[in-house]
């Protein structure tokens, strides 16, 4: 019976290798704590535009947790049609926030948020499939440029977190939170240059944890909701009111799923490219209709559009643990979090320069993976060179120039605002100009 079960599952597909139970949620867990900071920021920002009080955006965040879970359940396990069976977290996305901030301080209120992200998720799940079909657009030249933009976009999310996180707060920038930055980074490092391959795999963890215990000596957190009682708290559909449905807001919403759709069929192509399986316009289609009807449920347990993290992109690359049974697990910590305010709570009060500290390794890991993937392509007697190094470029002016786009259009500045989709959009154009299409099965085969 072995014989038969071993060789399918690890060298036929490296994503549905199973762990042993405990180190199958203890890398899940490492998960969520590297991506918990992005995941509750979305809410935070639309409730407090709404106007909401604490007791109220606090709904909102463990809602966004809760169907960020079932969402990533959806991704990972997958049913008949929907899910990649990647390990890929999902989570409420960034690229729709200012979009939905202006909804609801337009006089809609999170009823019209919620009615102009059901349709137009659901117009997403219908062209889903259709969409799908750029993958043939995707050679390495193209894979290898969006991997890397991928990673250098999250490097001021990491930046800013080892600075503190909050801009107004007295000590951000303080050689303090620089410093337990580079004490996390530091942690990771040495495990993994002088640990076992088990240590090296939970590196991040143990790092953020032993961080965390010195920032509590520190006094730069605490852990003071740990006395409160675990009080489940299940969300209630529909609890800010029935959705409301206004032309103008979905067709807003339409554009930033449009952006959705780029950056989901990006994070799938850039974990294929880590874990070392094949992604196809199948397994695209799969994974765009299980982010689009993840969305379109979501407003139904009070939360917004879901999307694939890129930072749990790089925890892949660093750890190579690259069973989605972890990311998994991963979810149904999500799930507990949500259901378990006071826990979600408690994970919170991780400090941000710790996050800080191991982001710039694990965004550093996911730009590495995507230049380890530009060194296959082949640049004698081609435009590949010019592709890639304007595409990057390109990609690169809304990190290093948020303000750009600011005097163009709505619709572009929402297209081109993420890093990801800019890349994204001059790679696929560029290549499709400058090389032969019928050269990109050749391009591919190279790889």
């Amino acid at each position: 019976m072995n014989n038969v079960s071993k060789p399918t599952v690890s060298a036929a597909a490296p994503e549905d290798a199973r762990l042993p139970l405990g180190k199958t949620f203890a890398y899940g867990l490492q998960h969520i704590l590297t991506m918990y900071g992005g995941i509750i920021a979305p809410p935070l920002i639309i409730g407090s535009a709404a106007g909401l009080g604490a007791t109220q955006i606090g709904m909102l965040i463990t809602a966004a947790l809760f169907v960020s879970g079932m969402a990533t359940l959806l991704q990972t396990l997958g049913i008949p049609g929907f899910g990649a069976r990647l390990p890929l977290v999902q989570g409420v996305s960034f690229a729709g926030v200012s979009t939905m901030v202006t909804i609801v301080t337009g006089g809609g209120g999170l009823p019209e948020v919620f009615g102009a992200v059901i349709v137009s998720s659901l117009i997403g799940l219908i062209i889903a499939p259709y969409f799908a079909q750029i993958i043939r657009f995707f050679p390495p030249v193209v894979t290898g440029t969006v991997v890397t933009v991928i990673g250098l976009s999250l490097m001021p999310v990491a930046v800013r977190w080892a600075m503190g996180g909050n801009a107004h707060a007295a000590d951000w920038g303080s050689t303090g939170n620089i410093g337990l930055a580079a004490f996390t980074l530091a942690i990771i490092l040495l495990l993994n240059r002088f640990g076992s391959q088990t240590i090296g795999r939970i590196s991040v963890l143990m790092a953020m944890l032993l961080s965390t215990v010195v920032a509590i000596f520190l006094g730069k957190t605490h852990f003071s909701t740990l006395g409160h009682s675990l009080t489940l708290a299940i969300p209630s559909p529909f609890a800010y009111g029935l959705p409301t449905f206004n032309v103008a807001a979905i067709l807003s919403m339409l554009l930033i799923v449009l952006v959705l759709l780029t950056e989901t069929t990006a994070g799938l192509v850039a974990v294929g490219e880590i874990v070392g399986s094949p992604v196809d316009s199948k397994r695209i289609a799969k994974g765009l209709r299980a982010d689009m009807l993840s969305s379109a449920l979501s407003p139904v347990f009070n939360s917004f559009p879901q999307s694939s993290f890129a930072q749990n992109i790089g925890l892949v690359a660093l750890t190579g643990v690259k069973s989605r049974f972890v990311v998994a697990a991963g979810g149904v910590i999500l799930i507990a979090l949500g259901l378990l305010p006071s826990l979600g709570t408690v994970v919170a009060s991780i400090p941000s320069p710790v996050l800080g500290g191991a982001g710039v390794v694990l965004f550093g890991s996911v730009a590495a993976s995507g230049i380890r993937t530009l060194s296959k392509v082949e640049y004698k007697d081609n435009m590949n060179l010019v592709v890639v190094a304007t595409s990057i470029a390109f990609g690169m002016i809304p990190i290093v120039m948020p303000s750009f786009y600011d005097h163009f259009p709505g619709w572009v500045q929402t297209l081109l605002h993420s890093g990801i989709s800019a890349a994204c959009l001059a790679a696929v154009t560029l290549n499709a100009l400058f090389n032969p299409l019928r050269n990109t099965d050749a391009l591919t085969a190279h790889s």
